[in-house]
């Protein structure tokens, strides 16, 4: 693909990554409001005794999983929220 000039230039491609940054935060959005009801078909699929075995230990898994991560991001995000702290009392002691 052959960029034009203008395409070259740092302002444009600039504008262009946050345009495209603003475009995928609103699909994020929509999969973060969708976070609940998919929640819900997984517990409904994992408790119900119909279900194939298969099918429930699957839903399980994911609920598992889905729960581990979770709470590997809420780690992450205290250890970030202790070293900027940390960074900040540094800089007050230079």
């Amino acid at each position: 693909m052959t960029l034009i000039r203008w395409q070259k230039e740092p302002e444009f491609q600039a504008a262009y990554r946050e345009a495209r940054r603003a475009a995928f935060g609103q699909s994020i959005a929509r999969l973060q409001q969708a976070s609940s009801a998919a929640v819900a078909v997984l517990i409904k699929v994992m408790a119900d005794p119909t279900s194939p075995p298969s099918t429930r230990v699957r839903a399980a898994d994911s609920v598992l999983d889905h729960a581990a991560k979770a709470i590997e991001i809420e780690d992450i995000e205290v250890r970030v929220a202790d070293l900027e702290r940390a960074a900040e009392i540094s800089k007050g002691h230079l």
